[in-house]
């Protein structure tokens, strides 16, 4: 069985039920909060969440990588790079089971 994925309709869907905006606003709250989320992450600054985690923006220097193909030497561009670190109260709930136990 494959997972579901969220998508921002769903999210959309879920403000709305729980909210009680109307299904336009809740697209519309929805979509401020990820653009102001993107925003934040492309000036380069992090995005922390209490009990989710922290979005990190981490500057990688350039490097020589290698072609897996043909074994050449290639230089890698200095770049910017965002990793998800998940708080720990998250991490504890993906890792519960329903029944409540520890796998």
């Amino acid at each position: 069985m494959t997972p579901k994925t969220l998508t921002r309709a769903d999210l959309s869907e879920v403000v709305y039920q729980k909210v009680g905006l109307s299904r336009t606003e809740s697209a519309a709250l929805v979509e401020l909060v990820l653009r102001e989320l993107t925003d934040t992450l492309a000036r380069g600054e992090n995005v922390k969440l209490s009990s989710f985690g922290s979005f990190i923006v981490r500057n990688k220097g350039r490097r020589i990588g290698r072609n897996p193909k043909t074994g050449e030497e290639v230089p890698i561009e200095p770049r910017r790079v965002m990793v998800f670190k998940p708080s720990n109260i998250l991490k504890s709930r993906i890792n519960d089971r329903a029944d409540g136990k520890k796998r």
